[in-house]
């Protein structure tokens, strides 16, 4: 067998066992070759075999209840699958924890008639809580990773509250015995024995003991930062910033966090990371030991990037009731209530009588102030010789809108300039955005939705954004809703300027670059609005006050050039990287 599949599957098996699991029930079969031969080399795992895949699921439920502990089932391809399904109905309504693995044809050899092939994506539907096709196995490290994460979230989401069946359908091609002998078999696992993604509240509640066990590790660390991503809890913000002063660590804030605009403490928020995490220096300098991320996944790429810099850092994910880590480098998933956490752990380190020199939460407050000075000067600059910048959209309407106004920021190019210009406020400014599966359609309704709630609303989207949900309009007519539609009109599909796509020396404008050639100022018309077209930004702060003044459907166009915005931004970035530099906020 190749490299790949048996580091792969060997990595998963180790997980297994790290993850708590100490039973697997298997049933021959050529196929499930490779998992069931890791299964039995493993020192820490108890093989049961029983040659009738029924009975032999029947026999795992049997053992898991018992135990109290999930158990683990592995067969071949094909029917020896579906007949799992009996006892996986019962340990679904019975909410009992096992972890079913079957293996399967490779994705080439389905639906063309090869022996013991049949459809086992989704094969027991709803009694599984959750269902992974896994890859075909790869030894790069991040595929590693990958099988780690997925053996210590089977078990996990087993065992959760309420427990029940998992399960993992594994694709596998020939040759299928793997090499016992390589000496990292069972490798790539953390060094420290422990799981790759532990746990805490899985059972339904964070106990006291865990509370005060990470409250203990956080007082030991002084280099640490707190990630809030899109979270719509008001009362978050209070006690994230308590939490962030008391440990003396920064808050990064992405936009829809709700921590950018309002009246509680912004003295330990970090909004201008975007910006400063693109320089190399200062994302090796700024090495974090822990981190504790809020909220969904933030928006922003150099976040990411900066993330997977410093994976070795212990991570904390708090999410209460999902598993939201597209990096695959949580250490640890807090099933807990982001606020009711913050307040534990708050109380809990100041009875500890925690107290910080500061001196880590100082370096990322100066840089961000500095940042936050050098992109105002940057766009200063550019504009005095190229013409209107999208990012200062924001940076503007952070001083035209008044406090209770939503700010609905389209996605694509929309979404990043809010991250990266707008600075946080006291003024109580409520952001949102479709930021679950990032489309760039139905943008106009969902706005015109927070309208209908009674919310003063500001859309700003692109023009093919808008054109995609031109239809929505209709609504603000039907129902005489407000709302002001600022339109960035780059003729297309700006994002992909940054993108790779664009050194494409044929095909980009018209896979890509798509450019529409329309006039917006119809559908206003159409729909019943006011159409108002600037052309400097004194016109347009006339346009929006108007906008706010006058109510109504109020669509405003900002033109601009793809080619030029490309460049102002990367023109803002080396100006912003010359003046950190300049000041030795980079390291050396």
């Amino acid at each position: 067998m190749a490299e790949g599949p048996t580091l792969y599957l060997g990595a998963f098996v180790d997980e297994l066992t790290r993850s708590g699991l100490r039973h697997i029930v298997i049933s021959p079969g050529s196929r499930s070759t490779p998992i069931a031969v890791l299964a039995a080399e493993h020192p820490e795992l108890r093989v049961w075999m029983h040659v009738d895949e029924r009975s032999a699921a029947f026999f795992a439920l049997g053992l898991a209840k018992a135990r109290g502990e999930p158990v683990a089932l592995l067969c071949t391809s094909g029917t020896a699958a579906a007949n799992y399904a009996p006892a996986v109905a019962e340990a679904c309504v019975a909410r009992v924890p096992l972890v079913v693995l079957t293996a399967d044809r490779p994705h080439e050899l389905r639906d063309v008639g090869a022996p013991q092939t049949i459809q086992q994506i989704g094969l027991y539907g709803d009694h599984v809580k959750w269902f992974m096709e896994m890859p075909i196995p790869e030894p790069d490290d991040h595929m590693l990773r990958h099988a780690r994460y997925c053996a210590s979230r089977a078990v996990v989401e087993a065992w959760r509250k309420p427990s029940g069946p998992v399960h993992l359908n594994f694709p596998l091609r020939e040759p299928l015995l793997p090499d016992l002998e390589h000496p990292q078999l069972f490798g790539a696992g953390r060094h420290d024995g422990r799981a790759y993604v532990e746990a805490p509240g899985a059972s339904g509640q964070l106990s006291r003991s865990s509370l005060e066990r990470l409250a203990a590790e956080l007082a030991a660390s002084e280099r640490g930062i707190i990630i809030c991503g899109p979270i719509d809890e008001p009362e978050l913000a209070a006690v994230a910033t308590e939490l962030s002063a008391l440990l003396g660590y920064p808050l990064l804030a992405d936009p829809l966090s709700q921590l950018r605009g309002g009246m509680h403490r912004r003295d330990v928020i970090v909004d201008a990371y975007d910006a400063f995490l693109r320089d190399e220096r200062a994302a090796a300098t700024l090495a974090p030991d822990v981190i504790i991320r809020l909220g969904a996944m933030p928006v922003s790429k150099p976040l990411l990037l900066y993330l997977n810099r410093h994976r070795t850092s212990r991570m904390l994910v708090v999410d209460e009731g999902g598993w939201r880590d597209p990096t695959l480098l949580a250490s640890d998933m807090v099933f807990a209530d982001a606020g009711e956490l913050c307040s534990s752990l708050t109380r809990l380190l100041t009875e500890r009588g925690l107290r910080r020199d500061g001196e880590w939460l100082r370096c990322w407050q100066r840089l961000n102030s500095e940042t936050r000075r050098a992109l105002d000067q940057g766009i200063e600059q550019i504009e005095q010789a190229e013409g209107m910048f999208e990012g200062r959209i924001f940076t503007e309407l952070r001083q035209l809108l008044p406090d209770s106004t939503v700010l609905f920021a389209g996605n694509s190019m929309p979404i990043r300039d809010l991250d990266t210009f707008y600075a946080a406020s006291e003024r109580c400014i409520r952001f949102a955005g479709n930021r679950g599966a990032n489309g760039i359609d139905g943008l106009i309704s969902t706005a015109l939705g927070y309208s209908a709630a009674g919310e003063r609303t500001v859309l700003v989207l692109g023009d093919l954004s808008f054109y995609h949900d031109m239809n929505g309009l209709l609504a603000a007519k039907l129902h005489g809703l407000p709302i002001t539609i600022i339109v960035v009109n780059n003729d297309g599909g700006g994002i992909f300027s940054f993108l790779p796509q664009a050194s494409l020396k044929r095909h980009y404008e018209e896979l890509f670059g798509t450019p529409l050639g329309l006039d917006y100022a119809h559908a206003a018309a159409m729909y019943g609005g006011t159409f108002t077209r600037v052309d400097s930004w004194e016109s347009f702060r006339n346009a929006v006050q108007r906008a706010m003044d006058d109510g109504g459907l109020q669509l405003i166009e900002v033109r601009t050039d793809r080619r030029s915005n490309v460049e102002q931004h990367r023109r803002i970035w080396q100006l912003m990287y010359a003046r950190l530099a300049e000041l030795k906020l980079l390291g050396e």
